[in-house]
């Protein structure tokens, strides 16, 4: 159980037996809704448990990816969601987060960088219309070369994955159990 260590900065919301949210903050009770406006304004926040005291906030971030994925056009398909299961319990586990994690920062680099470049194209921020116009258009052109970046990406995955078993090997190969790896085509 981990007890919670919420920083000053953080907002703190409580969560009650009766499964509401109480957000200290505002001192009224809110949603997941609101919770997402939360996100969505980059503000901090952190949510407790108030029976046991414990941080629940990745738990509410997941309810949140759950209605999301219920009620919207999905953004993960069965399959991705399927291969990202199957990470869990296995030695690349946590890799595979810090992989996701950095992916999702590069993606969010990029973006930043083209609404940066826009505004000194156009003098001025491209406001949402703007950019659903301009992402319509240049959705294929977004696509090929996300589909470059993760190739590249996957490729330094195999790399990585393919030096730590070499290294391992390295280490073990004294064993009598250990077994070279067979080299690939």
């Amino acid at each position: 159980m981990t007890q919670t260590t919420a920083s000053d900065s953080a907002r703190l919301i409580k969560k009650y037996p009766n499964r509401r949210l109480y957000d200290t903050h505002t001192s009224a009770y809110i949603t997941l809704v609101d919770i997402k406006q939360l996100v969505m304004a980059s503000e901090s926040f952190t949510v407790v448990d108030v029976k046991t005291n414990e941080d629940i906030t990745r738990s509410i971030l997941l309810q949140i990816i759950l209605e999301e994925e219920s009620a919207n056009v999905p953004m993960f398909s069965a399959s991705a969601l399927e291969h990202i299961i199957r990470f869990y319990g296995s030695a690349m586990q946590g890799v595979m987060g810090t992989y996701l994690e950095k992916n999702i920062q590069a993606f969010i680099d990029i973006q930043d960088k083209m609404a940066e470049q826009s505004q000194d194209v156009y003098g001025r921020q491209m406001g949402p219309e703007a950019w659903a116009q301009f992402m319509s258009v240049q959705a294929p052109v977004m696509q090929s070369a996300m589909n470059m970046y993760m190739d590249q990406s996957q490729k330094l995955f195999m790399q990585m994955q393919d030096q730590v078993q070499g290294q391992a090997y390295n280490l073990f190969n004294a064993f009598p159990f250990v077994q070279k790896p067979k080299d690939k085509p």
